[in-house]
């Protein structure tokens, strides 16, 4: 095959597709959703929908654009985009107006953007590049640190604009990680803390008696003396040592509970404790049989104490006070249907009321009224159920699952791992907004305030993931280029 192949040839029209299908999906549910009976217009450049067809009508130029850039370029200037990124993170920073109190967003005479929505790919830019230089292989912990500090710069600069939730993005490149080689053991880490810092938020205002210690702390501690013992079973393959770990802790707790009879006892103490016995017999068993494998099970035991102990201090002094509300909501700690709680509970109605079938095109009863706020930005898919109910859910959802297959398809048949890379990098960023929007919808995830691809309205996020996936096209086209 000619090298000189037409893009119009190589590039892969399904997505593209997809990606349009989707858009005009948005479009539509933002008319729907900032309906105007008085201006009614589509088309309306005073109002969300019109002023989202401008939006549109940019992104497909730029697309168009990207796709007619050399494709070594994205390889060549990976690093100078996302140092370029990190700049323009910093200069936000100081210059951004406060805006809801977050500091996030520039204004270019009558228009506004948003810095940390293309940050995104010039991370996934700059992670493609370092991941496919020569020889470089994702085996130890050391080859992670390079790979945590490119993710972590955006990170951090964005939290400092106060924009929790979109940094929390970032968490989606550990999918592209583990794909890439990283053991699955950070994952399981990831998610173990997740549910150590539940169990200790929501249960550390259940006390076991007076004053002798919280259900959150017991359970978090047992959690622990658990994961020892199935590490041991089924990573060490060695169960006298756990079994032994096992009977030592239920001794443990038949005296505590007999001594309590007589005397005072703590039960935070004793789990503490018998947490703290366990890492020292590990830590016997290591240095008399030199196992060489109990050291990270030690090292994880101590770190998930620690954990346990501070999780109320990051809870209180890290996060912002409506974010802490916003969590209490979603477990049940507190109800708050004027309050943190409005938004989901008012979402939840609204989709709710749509049943099935939905009560048609501009007939929502919620979004006309105004109920639920943001509805066309964060919250725009309560649009979409209110309106077209479960079928014209499970249908956006769907096209959303085929783009998404079709990413990790262009993903797989890449020959260069830059290209690879990237493609992972693309598919993991689409699929943490889709699951945290949809589910914070839903009400079974945290309002963290990220916005629904190329559906929620505003021209910052419908252009980040533009250029997000029209450069992963390019590269895609560009592997029919290289085929002799």
């Amino acid at each position: 095959m000619s090298k000189n192949v037409s893009i119009r040839y190589a590039l892969d029209w399904t997505t593209v597709f997809y990606y349009v299908v989707l858009v005009l999906m948005g479009w539509i549910s933002i008319y729907g959703a900032s309906y105007n009976f008085d201006q009614a217009s589509i088309f309306d450049f005073s109002q969300r929908a019109g002023k989202q067809f401008i939006w549109i009508l940019s992104a497909f130029a730029i697309g168009g654009i990207l796709l007619l850039i050399d494709s070594k370029l994205y390889n060549i200037f990976a690093y100078f985009i996302y140092v370029g990124a990190i700049l323009l993170l910093i200069v936000t920073i100081f210059v951004a107006h406060d805006i809801k109190g977050s500091r996030s967003w520039l204004m270019i005479g009558p228009i506004s953007f948003q810095p940390a929505e293309l940050a995104k790919m010039a991370t996934a830019l700059g992670l493609a590049k370092f991941m496919s230089a020569y020889n470089y292989k994702l085996k130890t912990w050391k080859d992670l640190i390079p790979l945590g500090l490119i993710i972590f710069a955006p990170f951090i600069l964005i939290i400092l604009q106060n924009e929790t939730g979109t940094a929390l993005v970032y968490v989606a490149f550990l999918l592209m990680l583990y794909r890439e080689g990283m053991k699955g053991i950070v994952l399981l880490i990831g998610s173990f803390t997740i549910l150590l810092f539940v169990i200790i938020i929501k249960l550390s205002i259940v006390t076991l008696q007076v004053d002798q210690g919280t259900l959150g702390m017991v359970l978090g501690m047992g959690i622990i003396l658990l994961v020892q013992i199935g590490y041991a079973i089924f990573i060490c393959r060695n169960q006298k040592e756990a079994i032994i770990l096992l009977l030592g802790t239920i001794l443990v707790g038949v005296a505590a509970y007999i001594l309590n009879i007589w005397f005072y006892v703590n039960y935070n103490y004793v789990s503490i404790f018998t947490v703290v016995a366990s890492c020292i017999y590990w830590i016997f068993i290591e240095l008399f049989h030199r196992y060489k494998k109990y050291w990270f099970l030690v090292l994880f035991s101590i770190c998930s104490v620690l954990f346990c102990f501070s999780a109320d201090y990051l809870f209180e002094k890290v996060l912002e006070p409506h974010q802490q509300v916003r969590i209490k909501v979603l477990l049940n700690m507190e109800d708050a249907p004027l309050g943190a709680g409005y938004n989901v509970n008012q979402s939840k109605i609204a989709i709710g009321s749509g049943g099935f079938w939905g009560k048609g095109f501009l007939n929502g009863t919620q979004t006309k009224l105004k109920y639920v706020p943001e509805q066309d930005t964060d919250f725009i898919f309560c649009t979409v159920g209110e309106e077209h109910g479960f079928w014209g859910s499970t249908l956006v959802l769907f096209v959303f699952w085929l783009l998404l297959m079709r990413i990790l398809r262009i993903a797989e048949r890449q020959r260069e791992a830059f290209s690879r890379i990237y493609a992972y990098c693309v598919a993991s960023i689409l699929f943490f907004h889709l699951m945290i929007n949809v589910g914070m919808v839903l009400g079974i995830m945290p309002v963290i305030g990220i916005p629904l691809p190329f559906f929620s309205y505003g021209g910052s996020s419908l252009w980040g993931f533009t250029i997000l996936l029209f450069i992963l096209l390019r590269l895609d086209a560009a592997r029919l280029e290289r085929m002799r």
